[in-house]
């Protein structure tokens, strides 16, 4: 069954400049809202600096979250993210494009990701402050905790490259991996990998990278190993390039509260799975097989 916006998921955001527009009878417009431009991390080994200049002075630290209560607790409503970027356009664009070959795609999809991280991590990550010395005297610093767990959750094949760049944006993070695979006639979800820990860490931080949310049987396995693994809606946030109303809605019933974080919703669901106009098969246009 092929899906339309017309029953489609609604997409609230707390942030009007990050959530896609919505019409007066709650629908979604695909089209984002106007914003200022994002800046950079250029510095991915901050956890390791900070850790060398500890060890060396005796320099007082206190930890600080850096969102807010509010915006940890979250709400009962799940947000839709759609930042507004014209680089997460461009990189959209070119994903798009039937002719783009595989290199080419691969590396877009790796900078898709890495923008979407960097939107995602805004104010959700644990700092350090304190005091260390430039080469023209003290200065206080803040640094991301590296006490603090944060993970990255591919889901395979596709999602290895959408979460490739990860590394320059969050610093000290591990990678776990999870294989799933879609029947072509069911379209249920069949978990052929898992690397996922026992039990996650006390306060850790996930990012959950699945390219495209279309029928919704794979993010919403992938959420439930998490939640069955200690992780709360408030620890986990889910990366794509691609949603449609489909995945979101049942991510909604299911698990209100949770922020995701997309390049571009899409307005149907064909009979066979796959996100229209979408951008194909993320996996193979990634790793040419």
């Amino acid at each position: 069954m092929a899906y339309s916006i017309s029953n489609a998921f609604r997409c609230y955001s707390e942030t009007l400049r990050l959530g896609p527009r919505q019409d007066q009878c709650g629908r979604v417009n695909p089209t984002p809202t106007p914003s200022s431009l994002l800046s950079f991390n250029s510095s991915p080994f901050l956890g390791q600096t900070l850790g060398a200049s500890l060890s060396r002075r005796n320099i007082p630290v206190r930890a600080k979250m850096a969102a807010s209560e509010g915006s940890i607790n979250g709400s009962n409503r799940m947000l839709v993210f759609v930042p507004p970027h014209p680089l997460i356009k461009h990189w959209i664009s070119v994903l798009r494009n039937d002719q783009t070959p595989c290199p080419i795609f691969r590396n877009a999809i790796g900078e898709l990701g890495r923008l979407l991280m960097y939107e995602a991590s805004r104010e959700w990550l644990p700092t350090v402050v304190g005091e260390i010395m430039s080469p023209m005297g003290a200065a206080s610093v803040e640094f991301i905790d590296p006490r603090e767990p944060i993970a990255v959750v591919p889901i395979l094949r596709a999602g290895l490259a959408l979460a490739e760049h990860a590394s320059t944006v969050l610093p000290a993070n591990k990678i776990y991996h999870l294989g799933i695979s879609r029947d072509e006639k069911t379209l249920l979800p069949s978990v052929y990998l898992n690397k996922l820990p026992d039990v996650f860490p006390k306060n850790s931080r996930v990012f959950l990278v699945d390219p495209m949310l279309a029928t919704g049987g794979t993010i919403i396995a992938a959420m439930d190993m998490l939640k069955e693994r200690g992780l709360s809606v408030q620890q986990i946030k889910v990366i794509c390039a691609v949603a449609a109303p489909p995945a979101l809605s049942k991510l909604n019933e299911k698990y209100p509260g949770l922020h995701v974080y997309a390049g571009i919703i899409d307005p149907e669901v064909n009979d066979k799975g796959f996100i229209i106009p979408g951008l194909g098969d993320a996996g193979d246009r990634s790793f040419g097989t």
